[in-house]
């Protein structure tokens, strides 16, 4: 489990297909603290560290991404050069700043529009119809790693939504949100809450 609270932001030094697709992530965390198995969340998905190495401050995790992550995933993340998010997986009795976040990505978003309105970023993210109903304002959402809250929903005729965040300076320092441009794909995942009710909405019907 995550809180969708990043706390580095890592780049893809090498991408190589092995079957799965083996993605070696330069990173600033001390890789003693970082357990062979352990699960590390890159830009809202939750992978298996498989290789660690380097230094405190100058180190490199490696995942295996399966075919079915890299479908499922914003196009280009696992590519060389890419930045991620991260997030090391909640510990008991971590302080959960953010909302609980399983690493699970719902559906791939789009930025539609990106305006600075007084320092902070207003982006506009468009929903695909899958996840679109699931989506409400004041709710939480976890957008490429990184736990927020939603602003206002629009629904549109296709069933598709197009929903408002506001990115303090803070947030875009910090994590890669503060890069995003129109057009650009974003990795979603509706809060925990939204999950379970979208499945008892499949059951019912």
């Amino acid at each position: 489990m995550f809180t969708g609270i990043v706390t580095a932001i890592g780049t893809v030094t090498k991408s190589e297909e092995r079957g799965d697709l083996r993605v070696r992530v330069a990173c600033p965390y001390d890789p003693a603290t970082i357990a062979i198995g352990a699960s590390i969340a890159c830009s809202g998905a939750c992978m298996t560290v498989v290789e660690k190495g380097g230094a405190a401050g100058d180190s490199w995790f490696a995942v295996d991404v399966s075919g079915e992550s890299v479908s499922r995933t914003a196009p280009g993340m696992w590519n060389e050069g890419a930045r991620l998010n991260l997030e090391t997986a909640l510990k008991l009795g971590d302080e959960l700043g953010g909302h609980i976040v399983t690493g699970h990505v719902d559906a791939v978003g789009e930025v539609v529009d990106s305006e600075d309105i007084g320092g902070s970023t207003k982006l506009t993210i468009r929903a695909p119809k899958d996840i679109a109903a699931f989506i409400a304002p004041k709710g939480s959402i976890t957008v490429a790693g990184v736990s927020l809250t939603v602003n206002d929903v629009t629904d549109r005729d296709d069933g598709t939504c197009d929903f408002t965040l506001n990115i303090i300076p803070h947030t875009g320092d910090v994590t890669t949100l503060g890069d995003l441009a129109e057009g650009d794909s974003v990795n979603l995942e509706i809060d925990v809450l939204a999950r379970y009710l979208k499945r008892m909405q499949a059951l019912a019907g």
